[in-house]
């Protein structure tokens, strides 16, 4: 089967592919599951039974670990997820056995600007309907344990506010004095719905509940994701979902899920998410989609569970961290292999020539408007001063203990002297570099990236973290603004101070992970700021306390865990053929 993707889109590609691909469940013996270790759902997607097999396979050697990352990004996106897939037909072109994981996409990106992430061109993972929409469940059942979760605190309020101590101890309740200005959770809901970021509830007599501003958070944002992207087992899962933090006692107590007495009924409703997905790449290699997106403010890594499993069914687990190596990468580092106790054999940083040229100081790229001829001519001047941001990413990947390769994601605008330019750069700073042609070719195109993976997973590491969980957390996060971001130094409004303060005296936040919050679009705070910015100070705004998940996430920047929907969303461009039942237009 010969396809073009310079002539057919995404959607197209993925949906002459379908009537190809493995059964699932050859798919799922191929990979090395037994029969009772699978779960089917229908006819091409699956879920893996993690306590069966990780009981069987947990004493196996472990394959070569592989993250793949980015410089930071243009609007548009460098192929990130395209890469990693490209990898994994490129590693399955010489011969070895891999196995990709990925994150789940959210609703709101795919039906707005971004579209799917189901990769693309010839290097793309199918089924891309259920994987871009539903697949079989995930997100649904966040969001409802999530709301669940609101459903009891509101209700809590309401009940506290209209009985007095005696009438609650009737209902066998005890007062848990929320204060309604410290809730810190929103209803969820998995579109980009910015018109529900600010709302008021309870409008009506007291039957109607307690009256107070809320709002919705997109929900791959909720607490509820990272839990799942960190979790080892169901009774990890449900003791995590038990010490969510969702409001503040008017006297400043924690008030946990547990003491809303919800969290066994948002864990039954979690239950069947610990079980990874599992579908494949056109190429017919097992790919294993598990957790979700949002790694500006989450963890946006594919799940611990999953790299568990994959790590030891295969040679090679090539699975992707969100953004950039700044942000990603950083958490993939110091907070999931942490947690994990996998340790990466090699890091793949993806590159593209528009992207660097905008670094260098090209026009403003922005998602729906046509791309400024800098972008398709060659500029040799731009590339290299956009190096410097690919240079910043290098660097931190080195201070990991781990050689990166670069991988020059190719555009057929790009030239040969463009390429050599990055190339050099790449070599010049310590990493191995090859050009990937995966997206025209698939795995046939990624064999250069594959031999310098395979080369880099050959050589000794020495992995380490940046920092140890006894560093205060002030002194964590001016570590990480002078080392990874290049600050100057981290200012502090007097309301995050504050909450430093007390977070470096909980003994049950002192210790937890640090997951930073900021722009994606810079390596600094400011998105408008491009390169590698230097003079500048990072400012920390807020904390948020993810004590479930097990991490401080303090916040730099105006960052919204609702995101908006543009003018030309992409749903206006989905549709289903009534005759097959097959969308159209996804991508």
């Amino acid at each position: 089967m010969k396809l073009d993707p310079t002539v057919l889109k995404d959607w197209q590609i993925a949906e002459a592919a379908e009537a190809h691909m493995k059964p699932i469940a050859q798919l799922a013996r191929d990979m090395g599951l037994h029969d009772d270790e699978f779960i089917p759902h229908g006819r091409n997607l699956g879920r893996v039974d993690f306590a069966r097999t990780m009981a069987r396979i947990q004493d196996l050697p472990q394959g070569k670990y592989v993250d793949v990352t980015a410089i930071t990004p243009t609007p548009l996106g460098e192929g990130k997820t395209t890469t990693t897939l490209g990898l994994v037909q490129g590693l399955g072109k010489l011969g070895h056995r891999v196995i990709g994981a990925i994150r789940q996409p959210s609703a709101g990106p795919t039906f707005n600007v971004k579209g799917s992430a189901a990769g693309g061109g010839l290097s793309q993972c199918v089924p891309m309907t259920p994987f871009s929409i539903r697949l079989t469940g995930d997100i649904d059942a966040i969001t409802n344990a999530h709301n669940l979760c609101m459903v009891a605190l509101t209700a809590r309020m309401q009940h506290e506010h209209n009985y007095d101590d005696a009438q609650l101890a009737k209902r066998k309740l005890r007062r848990l004095d929320i204060d309604p200005a410290r809730v810190h959770i929103k209803w969820a809901i998995d579109f980009c719905a910015q018109a529900l970021r600010k709302i008021t509830i309870g409008q009506g007599d007291k039957m109607d509940g307690f009256e107070m501003p809320s709002g919705f958070q997109i929900s791959v944002s909720s607490e509820l994701m990272a839990i799942l992207a960190v979790t080892t087992d169901l009774k990890d899962m449900r003791a995590r979902i038990g010490r969510m933090v969702v409001a503040s006692s008017r006297d400043g107590r924690d008030i946990t899920t547990a003491d809303l007495e919800v969290a066994g009924a948002m864990t039954a409703w979690m239950v069947e998410t610990i079980n990874p997905n599992l579908i494949q790449t056109l190429e017919g290699q097992p790919v294993l989609v598990h957790a979700g997106p949002f790694a500006n403010i989450a963890i946006g890594q594919s799940s611990i569970i999953a790299d568990r499993i994959g790590t030891r069914l295969s040679e090679y687990l090539v699975t992707e961290s969100g953004f950039a190596a700044d942000i990603g990468f950083e958490k993939f580092w110091n907070l999931k292999c942490r947690f994990s106790g996998l340790r990466p054999s090699a890091v793949v940083i993806v590159a593209t020539v528009r992207a660097l040229k905008m670094h260098g100081g090209g026009p403003a790229v922005k998602a729906g408007v046509a791309l400024d001829a800098a972008y398709t001519q060659e500029n040799l001047a731009l590339v290299e001063a956009g190096c410097q941001n690919l240079v910043a990413h290098i660097e931190t990947v080195i201070k990991s203990g781990v050689r990166p390769v670069v991988c020059i994601n190719k555009f057929h605008t790009d030239s040969a002297a463009e390429v050599a330019c990055i190339r050099r750069i790449a070599e010049q700073h310590g990493a191995l570099c090859a050009l990937s042609d995966h997206w025209r070719h698939g795995g046939e195109g990624a064999r250069e990236l594959a031999e310098a993976v395979v080369t880099a997973c050959s050589a000794p590491n020495n992995f380490r973290f940046l920092y140890d969980l006894t560093m205060p957390l002030r002194e964590r996060i001016a570590l990480i603004a002078r080392e990874v971001y290049g600050a100057d130094g981290v200012s502090y409004t007097p309301e995050a101070l504050a909450k430093a303060e007390r977070l470096e005296a909980d003994p049950g936040a002192a210790t937890m992970g640090t997951c930073m919050v900021k722009s994606h679009l810079s390596i600094s705070h400011d998105p408008t700021l491009k390169g590698r910015p230097r003079g500048w100070t990072l400012p920390i705004r807020d904390f948020l306390s993810y004590k479930g998940a097990g991490f401080i996430c303090p916040v730099a920047g105006d960052i919204k865990l609702m995101p908006g929907t543009g003018s030309n969303p992409a749903f206006r461009n989905i549709d289903v053929n009534t005759a097959t039942g097959h969308v159209t237009g996804m991508f």
